[in-house]
């Protein structure tokens, strides 16, 4: 089935023959769908802390950071911001001239508040020797659409999310990238540095560099601090090859394999690089202008706060179980920890030596750890957090995506349509072990969460492997908490129209 031009191709991907093939028999066999428990909730599993816990969470963040120690804020920004402007480019390529559709209509009769409005009507004047006013009283409308997408005009169909103008100041408007740095400076900074990590794509990674180097002493003046910036790229070694609806390899008109990117849950390897003891992780279109930051910002350090306090106990216990010092009591009272605030459940533990029972509080307590932030469920798409079987047979908390729930079981489809919250992609990560190591990262993944969906090159049908998700089954055996977070803290923008939200204007 594979050609020696083909071992060359993969091999300088950095990808084995090995991978090639379990991948290939991965469209055979396709993917097990996950064991639910029940959705998780506030009385299963989700943490809502009271206020005076929110405050003790605040000071234990900010305690942990006065140790010096090192911060990061990881930004997921790759790809071209194409499907913000789905509706758009409809409207530019349509057989009518006017706005007709609601989207349509509510984009031209509120152009004016857009971010980028300013930058648009010059390139309009500059392109079509109008400006938006005169276009839009002429019915030129399209003129207005195609010189916000196309390259000779602000070319937003083919940048990336993070360096599009969301949010309009005094001083000028600003990109997600720039909010991104301001909330680095707000919450993430130690000993007045502030550590934020973008991946980005290849191409994009120049017009990243360039807005950073513009702008970075801008905010660092302004927030007193440092900024250390780092990108890093999804690695080729985690694309995956594609294959024809029977299986075969996808070949490309030259006959060369066709490789696609392995969905976000290839920033694990990107992750794993990070020098880090505490990564945020969150996406780069949920920001907030300035006057909304300070929700964001305190609930950001009551999750920190979470992770640290946990952390701190688990690196105790750890300590505990390394030195033989226990007994009987001691290790019911880890039990408990795990069972309890990690929300991590064995059925058979009554059953296990005490022996054993070291050996699986050792596994349980020495692995990364990660507080999820969720929101009450709106109906936003995308995944939510499940009390899930694991493939040792423990019940802990999960994040799931619709794709990896089985749709014919009726029971496990009532409970993620009736779940209360939602994932928000709001996470705070611990890293390093209790002697300070940094884990392997990628030894913490289920492959067996990956999934398979349908797309099409050059009219041909083909089937595309996904990774597992990184906050899905890439961070499947992490010891995973959730808090409930105020919904204010979830403004993500996935169409141009959605700026126009009070949040974001």
């Amino acid at each position: 089935m594979l050609e020696e031009k083909d071992l060359k191709q993969i091999a300088d991907k950095g990808i084995s023959e090995q991978q090639i093939e379990t991948q290939l028999k991965q469209f055979e066999t396709g993917f097990p769908f996950l064991r639910l428990e029940a959705a998780a909730s506030i009385d299963k599993g989700i943490i809502a802390p009271s206020a005076d816990e929110q405050k003790a969470y605040i000071k234990a963040w900010e305690d942990y950071k006065a140790e010096g120690k090192q911060v990061v804020k990881f930004v997921p920004a790759s790809g071209a911001a194409s499907r913000m402007f789905k509706d758009v480019f409809a409207f530019v390529d349509a057989d009518y001239d006017v706005p007709t559709t609601d989207f349509e209509k509510i984009y031209f009769a509120h152009i004016k508040a857009f971010a980028f409005y300013d930058e648009l009507n010059a390139v309009c004047k500059k392109n079509e020797g109008k400006d938006i006013d005169t276009l839009i009283s002429e019915g030129n409308y399209k003129a207005v659409a195609a010189n916000m997408l196309k390259p000779e005009g602000l070319n937003y169909g083919q940048l990336p999310k993070g360096m599009l103008l969301f949010h309009k100041y005094a001083e000028g408007a600003r990109t997600p990238m720039e909010e991104h740095l301001v909330e680095g400076a707000l919450y993430a900074a130690s000993k007045g540095e502030a550590n934020v990590h973008f991946t980005v794509s290849h191409e994009h990674v120049p017009f990243f560099k360039q807005k950073v180097a513009d702008k970075m002493q801008q905010y660092a003046d302004k927030f007193g601090v440092k900024y250390n910036i780092s990108f890093s790229e999804q690695k080729p070694s985690t694309d995956t090859i594609a294959a024809n609806p029977d299986g075969t390899p996808f070949r490309n008109s030259d006959g060369s394999l066709l490789f696609r990117p392995g969905g976000h849950g290839a920033l694990i390897e990107n992750l794993n690089e990070i020098n880090a003891d505490v990564i945020f992780i969150k996406n780069i279109d949920n920001v907030v202008p300035d006057r909304l930051k300070p929700e964001t910002v305190e609930w950001k350090q009551i999750i920190a706060g979470v992770l640290v306090t946990l952390q701190k106990q688990a690196f105790e216990y750890m300590q505990v179980l390394e030195s033989g010092r226990y007994d009987h009591a001691k290790l019911e009272e880890i039990i408990r920890f795990v069972q309890q605030k990690l929300c991590c459940r064995k059925q058979d533990i009554k059953e296990l030596e005490d022996a054993e029972l070291v050996i699986y509080l050792k596994k349980k307590l020495n692995r990364p750890m990660r507080v999820c932030g969720v929101v009450k469920n709106v109906g936003e798409p995308g995944g939510g957090p499940f009390l899930t079987y694991n493939q040792d047979g423990t019940v802990s908390l999960q994040i799931l995506e619709s794709s990896q729930i089985d749709k014919s079981n009726a029971e496990y489809m009532k409970m993620f349509t009736e779940g209360t919250h939602f994932n928000p992609v709001d996470l705070v990560c611990a890293v390093k072990d209790y002697k300070g190591q940094p884990y392997n990262l990628p030894d913490f993944v289920d492959p067996t969460t990956g999934f398979i969906s349908s797309k099409s090159k050059n009219g041909k049908e083909l089937q595309a492997l996904e990774l597992p998700g990184l906050w899905n089954g890439a961070m499947s055996d992490w010891s995973t908490v959730f808090v409930e977070v105020p919904l204010g803290t979830f403004n993500p923008v996935k169409t141009v129209n959605d700026l126009l939200r009070e949040q974001h204007q």
